[in-house]
Order: structure tokens, then sequence, then C-alpha cells
């Protein structure tokens, strides 16, 4: 039998962080529950993160790049416009579809930003502002640059975002 290296290790707890987090928020979720949904102990977890809050920010990124890609793949080799607008909106409609718990991951970032530098933590709101700017780009871009287009683009997804959190279909899935 193979054993698992720690690189593969990593990533499970990566993908455990973010369904756990995505549930529970950061002070909701313990890293006892992590732990159990990968299969190995407390004492484990942390030779891989040093810190919950370091699970945290890495299930942050990790739900912000998959968006981002899957944006990016869906618009690959599009000019722009309608075209454009329509893959994304289907790669958000797929992503919220199979995959919810990563756009409630970034919600769950959004919500903990506040209270983490009320307390003097700026990281996850660099890593939020971050994340959010590069995810902007990559749909700004693929929509011929229209401000106006990409605004109305993440205004009907922050809603589908906040139906799905709430457990109310989104126009996509009616």
């Amino acid at each position: 039998m193979a054993r698992i290296g720690a690189q593969e290790r990593r990533e499970s707890v990566i993908r455990a962080a973010v369904a756990e987090f995505a549930c529970t928020g950061y002070h909701g979720t313990s890293t006892a529950a992590i732990a159990q949904r990968v299969g190995v102990t407390q004492p484990y977890l942390f030779r891989l993160f040093p810190d919950k809050r370091a699970m945290f920010v890495a299930a942050l990124v990790r739900s912000m790049d998959d968006t981002r890609l899957a944006f990016e793949r869906a618009a690959d080799g599009m000019e722009g416009g309608e075209h454009a607008l329509q893959a994304m909106t289907n790669a958000y409609a797929q992503l919220i579809s199979t995959r919810p718990e990563t756009l409630l991951m970034q919600m769950q970032g959004y919500a903990t930003v506040a209270a983490a530098e009320a307390q003097g933590d700026g990281l996850i709101g660099q890593v939020v502002r971050a994340g959010w700017m590069r995810i902007w780009e990559t749909v700004h871009l693929s929509l011929g640059a229209d401000a106006e287009e990409t605004a109305s683009f993440f205004a009907c997804g922050m809603l589908g975002n906040t139906l799905t959190a709430i457990g109310l279909p989104s126009g996509a899935e009616r």
C-alpha cells in the first residue's frame, strides 16, 4: 500500500477545511472536525499548518482560486461580450450546483474580515481583497473591460451566493 505524501495530505486538509469552514465559519469550526474529516490526528494537522488561521487562509485562497479558474476556463478564447458572459454564468451555476462549499467559503471569508481586523489581524482581509481583485480582473477582462457589465455579473453572483447561503435556490437552479 502506497503512503500518502505530505503534499497530498495537505491538499486533503485544504479540501476538508473548505467544507468545514464553509458550513460553520472560522469560530464555529474546530481543528478536530477538520482532522476527523481527513482521517488524521490534530497533531498531524499542525505539522502541515502552523495553526487554525493558516488552515482558514489556505481554504479561502483555494476557494477564491477555484472560482477565478472556473471563470477563466469558461471564457477562454472568447472575445468578451455576450458569449463570455453566458459561459461564465454557466460556470457559476455549475459551481453553485456541484460545489456550493466553494462559494460559501468565500462568504465566510467576507464575514470574517471585519472581526479579524478589529482584533488587529489584517491577513484575512488582505487575502480576501487580493482574491476578490483577481476574480474581478478575470471577469472584467473576459467581458471586454466593461465596468457596468462586470458589476452586474457580480451583483447577480452575490445574490446567488446569498440564496445558496440561506438555502434557497438561485435563479440559475430554478
